[in-house]
């Protein structure tokens, strides 16, 4: 029993981790994107690939488990 739940909770951190590691290439590819753009003078489009990535990290943080409701209020 304690070998299953092992070998599930490794799926699943490792699950995590992969959707964390697309997330931030997803925000790398991004902010490669917006540098070749500010290279070209493109300074909108530059700065939309840096929301991009931007939200892209921001998402990577995310990902995971959530803990909520833990704490009772009165």
């Amino acid at each position: 029993m304690i070998k299953k739940l092992f070998v599930l909770t490794n799926l699943i951190m490792n699950a995590v981790q992969a959707k964390k590691q697309a997330f931030l290439k997803e925000a790398v590819y991004f902010f490669k994107n917006a540098s070749v753009h500010a290279d070209e003078g493109d300074l909108e489009s530059s700065a939309v690939f840096i929301l991009k990535a931007l939200d892209k990290e921001r998402r990577a943080g995310g990902v995971g488990p959530q803990v909520l409701h833990l704490i009772k209020t009165r």
